[in-house]
């Protein structure tokens, strides 16, 4: 392999519903990233152990790679990925079907701006973080690194899913303000916002990002304001939740999008 394409192992992997999945592999020792930032993972099907153990032939020996983001702080031993499977994907088609053991490629040069380095120094008080689907990851990347628990005042992760069993990693999300908060002076408040938009669950919000702006019901939940003079804002996920809300953050909140250190608004677009 070359030295910006690694070969990693599955060491585990995690299904969350039947199209939802999270997988860890080792890290190579010379692979650094901030938190925020996505790496190319590859796979070549016919060397995933589930083809190999059903005497699949068929299956194509060739390398497809996909964008992801890191769930894992900088500073874990693992990387650890989560992935949706799209029905007839090139890729997530042959990636669900990871086993322990199986080998990935790793492209090492990290990519990205959804990093709070972006933004401008001192930070503002309040950092919100609104996420759908497995745009959750970078978001959990960065609370598990304990310089945005001293950088912020506030911090709020809301995180919608279409139903409550797709609402994943409820367990570290509820030990985030513990685990990583307690470790330092003066941490950041912490509010997490479940949102559910298809069932109706107790304690969960019910509609889009974008009406729970204009509608007021998101900054009630958390009980702060968004506001230009004090409030980061940064979304990952589905391409048009990240095009709707950002335009409905300028719109309705006078928020810009940040450029050069300036401005309100970070959002991802690797899809």
């Amino acid at each position: 392999m070359s030295d910006n394409v690694q070969t990693v192992k599955v060491l585990s992997k995690t299904t969350w519903t039947p199209n939802l999945f999270s997988f860890t592999v080792t890290r190579p020792e010379s692979f650094k990233f901030t938190a925020g930032q996505f790496v190319r993972l590859g796979v070549n099907p016919s060397r995933l152990a589930y083809h190999q153990q059903a005497g699949n032939s068929d299956a194509p020996d060739e390398e497809i790679f996909r964008a992801y983001s890191m769930v894992s702080s900088p500073y874990d031993e693992t990387l650890e990925f989560f992935s949706i499977v799209i029905e007839d994907g090139a890729f997530t088609s042959q990636l669900q079907h990871l086993q322990e053991g199986d080998e990935l490629l790793l492209k090492t040069m990290p990519f990205g701006f959804l990093t709070l380095a972006r933004y401008q120094e001192p930070a503002p008080k309040d950092l919100w973080l609104l996420a759908t689907g497995t745009g959750i990851a970078p978001f959990l990347s960065m609370l598990q690194d304990l310089q945005t628990w001293e950088n912020y005042e506030h911090i709020v992760l809301a995180y919608s899913a279409r139903t409550k069993e797709e609402l994943a990693y409820l367990d570290l999300i509820n030990t985030l303000e513990a685990d990583f908060g307690g470790l330092v002076d003066n941490p950041a408040k912490f509010t997490f916002v479940p949102i559910v938009t298809r069932e109706k669950v107790e304690g969960a919000l019910e509609e889009r990002f974008p009406k729970l702006l204009v509608n007021g019901e998101l900054e009630q939940f958390v009980g702060a304001k968004l506001d230009p003079e004090h409030s980061h804002v940064m979304l990952c996920g589905n391409p048009q939740m990240v095009e709707d809300t950002r335009n409905t953050l300028r719109d309705e909140k006078g928020m810009a999008m940040n450029r050069r250190g300036m401005g309100n608004i970070a959002v991802e677009n690797y899809w």
